[in-house]
């Protein structure tokens, strides 16, 4: 079992930044690859990032390359997701999401979630 909980939302104005971070429980997390999807009102949860357990391989969302960079750190059982250069279409509701083995964009595919936080960016 992974109980995962967000935090670091908030907001920023168009052009910030913000990192928000995942503080996972259980002693296997070191070995789950973990997620990053958002979901705004009205639409479906869309993916933005994923990490493999070791960090070695990393696949983002087109629309976030070049803006956000998703890190782990296993020894503080925490995975990061840095977001610059907001725009107000990043606007939602941010989640993290664990699984053991998956490793991909399918939100159906992880096993675990937290409850979000919420992102918004001004014009």
């Amino acid at each position: 079992q992974v109980q995962l909980v967000e935090s670091g939302g908030g907001l920023v104005q168009a052009g910030g930044s913000l990192r928000l971070s995942c503080a996972a429980s259980g002693r296997t997390f070191s070995s789950y690859c973990m997620g990053w999807f958002r979901q705004a009102p009205g639409k479906e949860r869309e993916f933005v990032a994923t990490i493999t357990w070791s960090a070695r391989r990393t696949y983002y969302a087109d629309s976030m390359k070049g803006r956000f960079t998703i890190s782990r750190d296993n020894a503080k059982n925490t995975v990061y997701l840095q977001m610059n250069s907001l725009k107000p279409e990043d606007t939602a509701v941010y989640y993290c999401a664990a699984d053991p083995a998956y490793f991909g964009s399918n939100p159906q595919e992880f096993d675990y979630w937290g409850q979000g936080t919420q992102v918004t960016v001004s014009a």
